[in-house]
């Protein structure tokens, strides 16, 4: 089953000391089905990869492989999502309007929500929006 994948846990999968078994775990998934994501997360990913490279935790060259990388990722661009019903996502649940357009996602396309941040994962099982990885408790093999 395809699921949304967030930035907090992309980013195991590109920086070399945030490694999750959970993000490996899920990363071999993409190969079955791609992961859907709004179309901001590859600016915030490559923001991440630039900021990595800034704080000397990634090398030119590593910073240029992962941003290859970045666009070869199974990864399906599902738009910029519906403004109104991003802002009330994050109204409510006190999220960022980048958070909230993952979680609009998930609900948009009844998808679950592969993340690693804790506010996010709140937020989506109080919108009864399965949240896969450490947060979620639900099964990532």
């Amino acid at each position: 089953m395809p699921f949304v994948v967030d930035a907090s846990l992309a980013a195991a999968w590109f920086l070399p000391d945030e490694d999750s078994p959970a993000a490996t775990s899920l990363a071999r998934r993409l190969s079955e089905k791609p992961g859907a994501v709004p179309n901001l997360f590859f600016h915030e990913m490559r923001n991440l990869l630039v900021l990595a490279w800034r704080r000397n935790r990634l090398s030119e060259e590593m910073l240029s492989y992962q941003i290859d990388r970045l666009g070869r990722m199974p990864l399906r661009d599902a738009g910029g999502g519906e403004a109104k019903h991003i802002v009330r996502l994050a109204l409510v649940h006190g999220l960022t309007a980048y958070d909230a357009a993952y979680l609009a996602l998930a609900i948009a396309e009844r998808l679950p929500l592969a993340t690693l941040d804790k506010k996010l994962a709140t937020a989506a099982q109080a919108e009864k929006i399965p949240v896969l990885g450490p947060l979620g408790g639900h099964d990532i093999q």
